[in-house]
């Protein structure tokens, strides 16, 4: 499941799955990514956290960490809505999304929908700055 252009590191604690992604270029885990995780574990108790930081993919200098994805399974989320996991993973990164992250995508599951279906999905790739810069009318 790890892909070969990502790096990756995977650790199993208590039963529950963490694997950190990163494609923002020196393969080592930032202060957000580290932030980001450690409020989504406190506030979530996840089963599975896996956490992309995306940023390298996208129009920011090496190192950045503004883009990620993660996906958060959690009993928490039994009998939510989409909107409503969504807004328990925005309270925990209130900080980080009024700052530094420029973009989240969220995936929320239960633990048996990771089991009917444990994939993260994949951002499309970035398109550049801006219409202008693209060349774009």
């Amino acid at each position: 499941m790890l892909s070969g252009l990502l790096i990756g590191r995977l650790s199993s604690m208590a039963g529950r799955v963490c694997i950190a992604r990163s494609n923002a270029g020196s393969g080592t885990i930032g202060p957000v990514e580290a932030a980001i995780r450690t409020k989504l574990e406190q506030a979530l108790n996840p089963e599975v956290l896996e956490l992309r930081n995306e940023s390298g993919g996208h129009a920011v200098p090496p190192g950045s960490e503004t883009h990620f994805r993660v996906a958060v399974v959690s009993s928490r989320f039994e009998g939510l809505s989409s909107l409503q996991r969504h807004r328990l993973v925005h309270a925990a990164l209130s900080e980080e999304l009024a700052g530094p992250v420029h973009a989240l995508a969220i995936q929320t599951r239960t633990p048996d929908q990771w089991r009917e279906n444990p994939q993260l999905d994949t951002s499309p790739p970035c398109l550049g700055r801006n219409k202008k810069t693209r060349g774009t009318p």
